[in-house]
């Protein structure tokens, strides 16, 4: 991924700040796992998947986190292949404790995967789940939404475009911008999500931090060429 194939949705004036092909273990060096999952690179993209029985239900889902932390303006593009479902994928944004610590500070209580730890813990994030897959009602009629956290607030829906396992052609180039409370999601810059924050309805727009995958068991998925973007000091 060059920056010739560079999204015409990420403001022109913003440079890359962070760029990792995850191809490799050496890539996710630093990484850190919540929950059993394992990390593999059979095709030189990073491979997610949980170690645990899907019938442990939120015990076997994951969350894999960068260990960049990320200013509040940004644009987070990565490459996604889903391999095995059903299940379903999350990329939280500006993750923090709610009262500005870092996501991974000891003083939090630690997290292990269950999704409530995420939404009614003590950390503040968005989160846009673009794989939904889980249930039959979602594989019936597939969207994405978008989430603010504190709390487990819809904020925004949208189409989800990817199509399942048995037709999926990845890779699908997904794109999160987050400008000034603005947050536009797109796959293969076809926007499907545009909401602004404004601040008040679910509390203050959130500012910098982390970013993470997150995966409900059973599935499997693919990720690559994680690229950040943002405004130049």
């Amino acid at each position: 991924m060059t920056e010739s194939n560079r999204s015409p949705l990420i403001p022109a004036d913003w440079k890359p700040i962070y760029r990792n092909p995850l191809e490799s273990a050496d890539d996710v060096d630093g990484f850190f796992m919540e929950g059993d999952g394992t990390v593999t690179f059979p095709m030189r993209r990073m491979r997610l998947e949980s170690v645990r029985d899907p019938a442990e239900g939120q015990l076997a889902n994951l969350v894999f986190w960068c260990p960049e932390r990320f200013p509040a303006d940004c644009a987070v593009a990565w490459n996604f292949w889903p391999i095995r479902e059903p299940g379903l994928a999350i990329l939280f944004l500006s993750a923090q404790g709610r009262r500005g610590e870092d996501l991974l500070d000891s003083a939090l209580v630690p997290r292990c995967g269950i999704y409530d730890q995420y939404h009614h813990g003590d950390i503040d994030a968005y989160h846009i789940s673009y794989y939904r897959r889980m249930y039959p009602e979602e594989r019936q009629l597939h969207t994405s939404n978008l989430r603010k956290s504190y709390g487990f607030h819809l904020v925004a829906q949208g189409a989800d475009p990817i199509p399942g396992v048995a037709d999926a052609r990845g890779p699908y180039r997904m794109l999160l911008v987050k400008r000034d409370g603005r947050l536009q999601f797109s796959v293969n810059d076809l926007v499907l999500i545009d909401w602004q924050d404004d601040g008040i309805t679910y509390g203050p727009s959130l500012g910098g931090g982390r970013i993470g995958f997150r995966q409900m068991a059973p599935l499997i998925a693919e990720y690559a060429e994680l690229h950040v973007y943002a405004p130049q000091e």
